[in-house]
């Protein structure tokens, strides 16, 4: 489990003196506090955004071409950037990481991810043509049907849940236009088990 006091804020970005960590006056929550001049630098849970891009009974993945879990699969996601939407990051995040062009559906599944302070909140989308490839990000863009899904091969726990619930959701709705009914949002949280070193999820709603 990666300790998190390793991520946090070391020094000051007003005066460039070291951090503390402690309780500011009228807070209840350890802040990074500048050791000098007492600014108080608030530290919060990175958004990723992505898609389930679909072309018919197939969706498009990319293998990653930087790390961590580099030379691994994965959907197409990353980090939401400020002044654009969920909607827009996931579209953006798309097309960087597989050229492709997709329109959203609709929101499928956010994950609470609290061990590494992220919140993961991916969509269905419609791929729009087969015109994608490899980019600065990706050495790899395919369509995988699911019997050709590299599961041995997937870059992270929280994309290896989406992928095993949309394929799931997709069975259950049998062959039929995409109904938003059949594929429900759902929120979920993963945990880390100290037991074994793995990843477990619970449905929050």
């Amino acid at each position: 489990m990666e300790d998190r006091s390793v991520k946090s804020t070391k020094f000051c970005t007003q005066c460039g003196h070291p951090i503390t960590r402690q309780i500011p006056q009228n807070d209840d929550h350890v802040r990074a506090v500048c050791s000098s001049c007492g600014h108080v630098h608030y530290e919060n849970p990175k958004m990723v955004v992505g898609t389930i891009p679909v072309f018919q009974d197939r969706i498009l993945m990319c293998k990653r071409n930087i790390d961590p879990r580099k030379g691994c699969w994965t959907l197409p996601a990353g980090y939401l950037e400020n002044e654009e939407s969920v909607q827009q990051g996931a579209v953006r995040e798309t097309l960087e990481e597989t050229r492709a062009q997709v329109r959203i559906l609709s929101p499928y599944r956010m994950f609470n991810i609290l061990f590494v302070d992220q919140i993961y909140m991916m969509f269905i989308a419609e791929l729009l043509s087969q015109d994608f490839g490899p980019t600065t990000e990706s050495t790899d863009v395919r369509l995988f049907s699911q019997s050709n899904i590299p599961w041995n091969e997937i870059a992270f726990d929280v994309i290896r849940q989406t992928l095993e619930d949309y394929f799931t959701d997709r069975k259950n709705a049998g062959e039929h236009e995409f109904n938003p009914e059949s594929f429900m949002f759902k929120i979920k949280d993963l945990e880390f088990s100290p037991f074994n070193g793995g990843v477990l999820c619970h449905k929050s709603f």
